[in-house]
């Protein structure tokens, strides 16, 4: 038998960690099951009662439409959220969370119209009570399948009572705050230009519209002068440009910028021109015409200038004047510095002629159409087509052939690309169309208690109002310094009713205490079905004859609906956990002109105040090569098949370890990056637990008595902890993952656990350094695990449960105070910074196979990098090598020892016999082990 079959295997002596924590996580199976406990243990309840009596935190959910799946916009959107709620919670403040759903308006509407054209029954048809409760039964099935959903992400909640706009205590919440502006005086009727789907026929909001680029038709028209002080203008052609050539026969009027000059041109023919002087030049490219410049003119020398319509032989309308109006938005950036006007399809146009008395015409319908009665264009007419679509305002088109038959039509091309407003449900291009609406007014004072603008009030609200990231601020600022007086109509079936009476005599709408409570009570009882005709005369009451009102069917624009959330959920005391105004909103940058600004305005009007204390934004998930998500582009990813694959974990240590502050990315690899990151974690926790098997209180050692790496540990801790409280005061996730992910791997798996495992496997267990190591790894322990928990929160619960079985669940724990520790920190990087560069030393020697670890390397460092107080015996410790020396020059080098090896710390050290038994710490560890037993 030889010598080295002889030797004794120390393997049973050293002292590795142990536990059943598994390195194989499995979320994908495990997840499901921790939801489960949750909640059947009633989790969301008992941290409500564990938090009950401190200080509120209150995040407001911005209601998801119920109509599909949920995509990973909205997965991020719920991660944030969740993080918020958790964090704060973290920091001992009482923050429920209430989640809710958006169930009106098109969204749903527009699918359920859907499945009627594909069973080809026409909507129309349906009475409104049946089509209504399809659409609540849509509804109600896409709440149930997104909630479960959302909670499979792992966000905890009020799930089993979430509020719903359908809900008829909401639909009343949402009348009586309508009537609060009706009592107020702060609603008004009246004909204006408004963006106007034609597919979806109805009014749209700002927020509902997307700008898509577009090719389209311009065309430059000639306007004949009739009438002029200027007599040299009489016979001229006043010369518009345009890209929508439909509004050319609602033409009412031309307008000119007062103080912007106009030259008179002549052409071929002796022909005469009006136009800006500046804008000539690219006119005759278009045009194809060679002009001579024949006078000069101020914009103010054309009052009082009219002209004839190019179709003025159709008569009637047509044969009207057509004014030259002064207007100071009239600019030369393009065109020809004359604008033509069509009250019916422009705001400057409206407020234009409106102001000289001009009026509308209302000659579009509802699909897009003109009249059946129109003069120019009847239905009968096989050229009518819709104003929107592009053969109709081709310059082949019926327009265009029409103003060339009349010689007034100078250029036409179908080349202009351009950015065009579109509906973001149909995808349909919209149209300004001139409509008799509900409005709320900007700039109207607000009354007696607030003689203010509502438009004023919202702006010194902005001011006050904390948006992360901050440029949130300008952005909403100035979107409601601009924003004309809102649309609350729409000429829909399924939403919230104008629940407004009006006098047919007057045309003002009733106001009455009585009657509005009444109605209220209706639509509580009823829900929107209590808006009805049958209903109309016991709403009214004795005082009222029903035949002398008409009864308002348009509904409310759903962002009224969403807007009003604030004053259902969190005032009307249904969710007595919450409190107005709410701590936070959070939502996409888009919601900047949806639900932002809708709470901020609805608010600020009936009570003077924004709904909010702070708002944060997040930005929109790209692919992973930074092009925009698509179905059709094939680039997509599903948080479902993520969380199939993955796990929910995956997902949340995305979602907070991305600048969602900006545009981000995900993508297959980007996810695989995450993953592997993830493992690392989860090893670092396998790793802590297995290394505090076993321990208790009676091993805890005092900061004071503790090595200085262990010291320098804990303040580093504390630099983490401090750093992780600021960026949960700042909603700074980014931060807050990247802090604890370069902290765990870096700061403890690279360093602080390579070098102490040695002495966690082979010191003696009373010994005071490695008791020293195990009271620090119970203190990061209790920290790193509390820092996971709104991030890694089935992970992290599974690690928690295994540690302490029978220790409740990790999400109910507050963040501690940490034990105080004073350490050289600067005198720590400079050691570490060394230890990189012998690690880089050692590496070429371990490629060539010269040696197969740090433990075999004879290292020399240079004496002037060592910080002072360091031995030599220090730098073998903490360098993980054989021995170090201490040289002369500036650079390190590395040979191979001729040490011997110990049989079970295997280092190679001077003591060791040359038969490679043990070294001298590791002969008394072994010979007291041997004596115990």
């Amino acid at each position: 038998m030889s010598e080295e079959s002889t030797k004794r295997d120390y393997r049973d002596t050293v002292f590795l960690p142990k536990t059943d924590f598994p390195m194989k996580a499995g979320l994908p199976q495990k997840e499901p099951g921790i939801l489960a406990r949750w909640e059947e243990e009633g989790f969301y309840e008992k941290l409500r009662e564990a938090r009950a009596g401190r200080e509120k935190f209150v995040l407001h959910d911005g209601p998801p439409y119920a109509n599909g799946d949920i995509h990973i916009g909205h997965a991020l959107n719920k991660v944030l959220k969740d993080a918020v709620v958790r964090t704060q919670s973290l920091l001992g403040k009482d923050a429920p969370y209430v989640p809710g759903w958006d169930c009106h308006g098109l969204p749903i509407e527009w699918k359920v119209e859907e499945l009627y054209r594909k069973k080809k029954r026409n909507k129309d048809e349906v009475p409104p009570r049946e089509f209504r409760q399809e659409c609540r039964d849509y509804a109600a099935k896409w709440v149930d399948v997104q909630r479960e959903q959302f909670k499979r992400l792992g966000v905890t909640g009020e799930w089993d009572d979430p509020y719903l706009t359908m809900a008829p205590e909401a639909e009343a919440g949402i009348v009586a705050e309508l009537l609060k502006f009706a009592e107020s005086g702060q609603l008004y009727r009246g004909a204006k230009p408004v963006m106007w789907s034609p597919v979806e026929k109805t009014a749209l909001a700002e927020a509902e519209v997307e700008y898509e680029d577009i090719t389209s038709t311009q065309i430059d028209v000639a306007f004949e002068v009739v009438e002029s002080p200027i007599p040299e203008l009489v016979g001229a052609h006043a010369v518009i440009w345009t890209t929508t050539p439909w509004t050319i026969p609602v033409n009412q009027a031309l307008a000119y910028g007062p103080d912007v000059s106009y030259g008179l041109y002549e052409g071929e023919g002796g022909i005469r021109y009006l136009m800006s002087p500046l804008l000539q030049n690219a006119f005759s490219e278009r045009a194809s015409k060679t002009l001579l410049e024949v006078g000069m003119f101020k914009g103010s020398d054309l009052a009082g200038t009219i002209c004839r319509h190019p179709m003025h032989d159709l008569g009637g309308f047509f044969a009207e004047p057509r004014p030259l109006l002064p207007g100071d938005f009239v600019t030369t950036d393009s065109g020809t510095g004359l604008v033509h006007m069509a009250p019916d399809h422009g705001e400057d146009d409206f407020e234009l002629c409106k102001a000289h008395g001009i009026n509308p015409k209302f000659v579009v319908d509802a699909d897009g159409r003109y009249r059946e009665d129109w003069l120019w264009l009847p239905r009968t007419d096989e050229r009518n087509g819709s104003v929107i679509n592009p053969k109709f305002n081709a310059p082949d088109g019926p327009i265009c052939s029409d103003l060339r038959e009349a010689g007034a039509l100078l250029s036409a091309s179908a080349d202009y690309e351009h950015s065009y407003p579109h509906s973001w449900r149909s995808k349909a291009k919209v149209i300004y169309r001139c409509t008799p609406q509900w409005f709320v007014p900007m700039d109207k004072p607000m009354g007696e208690q607030h003689g203010e603008t509502l438009r004023t009030v919202a702006l010194l609200e902005i001011e006050q109002t904390q948006f992360v990231p901050a440029k949130g601020k300008n952005r909403i600022g100035s979107m409601v310094e601009g924003k004309p007086d809102w649309v609350l109509s729409r000429q829909r079936a399924w939403g919230v009713p104008i629940t407004l009476f009006v006098d047919r005599k007057s045309g003002e709408y009733l106001v009455d205490t009585a009657v509005n409570a009444r109605i209220i009570e209706a639509v509580n009882t009823e829900g929107v079905d209590g808006w009805c005709e049958e209903n109309a005369q016991a709403i009214l009451g004795n005082d009222y004859n029903v035949d002398d009102f008409e009864m308002i069917t348009d509904i409310l624009d759903v962002w009224f609906d969403s807007g009003c959330t604030h004053a259902f959920v969190l005032e009307s005391g249904r969710w007595p956990d919450l409190q107005v105004p709410a701590d936070l909103y959070l939502e996409g940058s888009d919601q900047h002109r949806g639900w932002f600004q809708s709470s901020l305005v609805e608010s600020c009007a009936t009570r003077g105040r924004a709904p909010y204390k702070g708002v944060l934004t997040h930005g929109f998930t790209m692919a992973g090569d930074g092009t925009k998500m698509s179905k059709s582009k094939g680039n997509t990813v599903d948080p479902l098949k993520v969380m199939q694959e993955y796990g929910a974990d995956i997902i949340r240590l995305w979602a907070l370890s991305v600048d969602y502050t900006e545009d981000h990315r995900i993508g297959p690899e980007i996810l695989k990056g995450v993953a592997d990151q993830y493992r690392k974690l989860r090893n670092t926790f396998r790793y802590m637990l297995g290394a505090l098997q076993g321990f208790d209180e009676a091993e805890r050692v005092d900061v004071a008595d503790m090595p200085e790496l262990e010291r320098y540990m804990l303040s580093l801790l504390g630099e983490l902890d401090a750093k992780m409280r600021r960026a949960i005061e700042d909603y700074d996730f980014n931060t807050y993952t990247r802090a604890l992910v370069d902290f765990m791997n870096e700061d403890l798996s690279a360093f602080f656990f390579d070098i102490r495992k040695d002495r966690l496997y082979c010191d003696a267990p009373d010994g005071v350094e490695r008791r020293a190591y195990r009271t620090v790894l119970d203190t990061l322990f209790h920290a790193l695990i509390r820092y996971a928990a709104p991030v890694l929160v089935f992970t992290s619960e599974e690690v928690w449960g295994t540690r302490y079985s029978d220790g409740g669940s990790v999400h109910m724990l507050e963040l501690e105070k940490l034990p105080k520790a004073d350490a050289d920190t600067a005198r720590w990087e400079a050691l570490r910074a060394l230890r990189e560069r012998v690690t880089e030393a050692i590496e070429p020697l371990r490629r060539e196979k010269t040696i197969r670890s740090g433990l075999e390397a004879e290292v020399t460092v240079p004496a002037s990098a060592v910080p002072e107080g360091f031995s030599a015996a220090d730098l073998a410790e903490l360098f993980i090598t054989g021995t170090v020396t201490l040289g002369d020059g500036d650079s390190v080098s590395v040979t191979k020892s001729t040490d011997a090896k110990c049989g079970r710390c295997w280092r190679l050290l001077p003591e060791v016999p040359e038969d490679g038994d043990l070294c001298n710490r590791c002969d008394s560890v072994v010979s007291a082990m041997d004596a115990a037993s």
